[in-house]
């Protein structure tokens, strides 16, 4: 089961590519001011996310449905 964190954007460098499903830190998403991206992760949280907060697919699904993370095309 795939898991989500969100992540401010001024701490991409914490993400350590062989822990989440990402592959190439240029190619993550952001919301709509770009203050925010997320990783996703099978298994236990990777410690570098430390206590943030853990989604599961349909919360997060839930969370990218709305206005912050929607383009406006």
């Amino acid at each position: 089961m795939r898991k989500y964190v969100l992540i401010n954007s001024e701490d991409v460098g914490i993400i350590d590519l062989d822990k989440v499903l990402q592959t190439d830190l240029s190619r993550l998403r952001y919301n709509n001011d770009k203050s925010q991206t997320f990783v996703k992760y099978k298994g236990d949280k990777p410690s570098f996310l430390g206590d943030r907060t853990e989604y599961n697919h349909e919360d997060f699904l839930e969370l990218l449905s709305g206005d912050e993370w929607q383009s406006e095309d």
